[in-house]
């Protein structure tokens, strides 16, 4: 359905309703997460964490992502060499524009410029990422299994993981589908569209052929587990207690179920109420929880803006560029994929 000028049309939803109701859970989150916080009590752990502790929590942030560019390059080796260095910066670039922009617009930014720079069809691109949100989904709810049944997780992320799984499966059986059409189709002119799904699934069968896609679903396994790294060495530095590793492990399963919906921009407030939940289900006491937060916002947020800054800037292109190009390579046009 199309929106015009904000108002709606017809049945429509307005196009400001989203924006709005996202930035609302942001605000609600924010008032739960700091109301009461006794923050001279709060700041004195947060400055009491040593350095070496946020260091490691740093690198290992870093690693997530270059982890992530590899398993790229993997996945993408069948129809194309890249240079890991530029999967990299795509995907930090992507992850930057996530940070500063509603509705999560990064992931068809990142394939845009892996697209441009590699010579790669956007299609095929975009079909890697379809593959690693495939396999991170699966992993994830392989993770989520195991936090909930050694832990009691809220009602609401139970049926999140259901939620999650569901999806999971439907994107499954669309991808089969668009493949078991192709190669049934009859010979002759095609719609803008059947074209468009014709490169998308040519580059999930070229890659779902090739041994680099095993090495690359290995790969993601190793990849979600580095994302404990960042929580569990502030932990180590912040907290005196408590079975880190396994606390770390149940705040990140918490945190990716429940920023997989476009939220407000870097995630700001249910990132926060996310991690105090997964916290207080372990038995951290409220306050502390709200500190700890806090210092984990800023510790993975801010390194990524400063390292999405810098790769955007040695593009010498405008995001805002960036992403009405993406956006128009995005749509099934015949002049881009004929």
């Amino acid at each position: 359905m199309n929106i015009d000028n904000g108002k709606g049309a017809g049945r429509g939803i307005p196009s400001w309703l989203v924006p709005v109701f996202g930035y609302g859970v942001s605000i609600a989150c924010l008032v739960w997460v700091y109301q009461g916080t006794n923050w001279k009590a709060q700041w004195a752990l947060i400055r009491g964490t040593e350095w070496y502790w946020v260091l490691a929590a740093v690198v290992c942030d870093i690693a997530v992502y270059v982890v992530q560019g590899w398993r790229w390059n993997l996945l993408l080796s069948p129809v194309g060499a890249i240079p890991i260095v530029k999967s990299v910066q795509a995907i930090y670039i992507g992850l930057f524009a996530n940070e500063i922009l509603p509705f999560k617009p990064g992931e068809v930014i990142r394939c845009f410029l892996q697209s441009r720079w590699s010579g790669v069809d956007f299609p095929v691109v975009l079909s890697s990422v379809v593959i690693e949100r495939l396999i991170d989904g699966i992993w994830l709810i392989l993770g989520f299994v195991v936090v909930a049944t050694t832990v009691h997780v809220p009602r609401i992320f139970l049926m999140g993981g259901l939620l999650l799984a569901t999806v999971l499966v439907m994107i499954a059986v669309l991808m089969f589908v668009a493949m078991a059409r192709k190669h049934h189709q009859k010979s002759g002119p095609q719609s803008t569209v059947q074209r468009w799904l014709n490169h998308l699934s040519d580059g999930l069968e070229k890659m779902g052929d090739s041994p680099s896609f095993f090495y690359s679903a290995a790969l993601s396994l190793v990849y979600l587990l580095l994302q404990i790294g960042p929580i569990y060495f502030l932990m180590c530095g912040y907290f005196d207690k408590y079975n880190m590793v396994g606390v770390a492990a149940v705040v990140l399963v918490l945190l990716r179920l429940g920023t997989i919906a476009p939220q407000a921009p870097s995630n700001v407030g249910s990132f926060q109420a996310l991690v105090i939940v997964g916290l207080r289900i372990m038995g951290v006491e409220r306050q502390q929880a709200a500190g700890f937060a806090t210092l984990l916002f800023v510790v993975v947020t801010l390194p990524l803006w400063v390292a999405g800054f810098f790769a955007l800037i040695a593009t010498r292109m405008r995001l805002d560029d960036i992403r009405r190009d993406a956006r128009e390579l995005h749509q099934p046009n015949p002049r881009i994929i004929s």
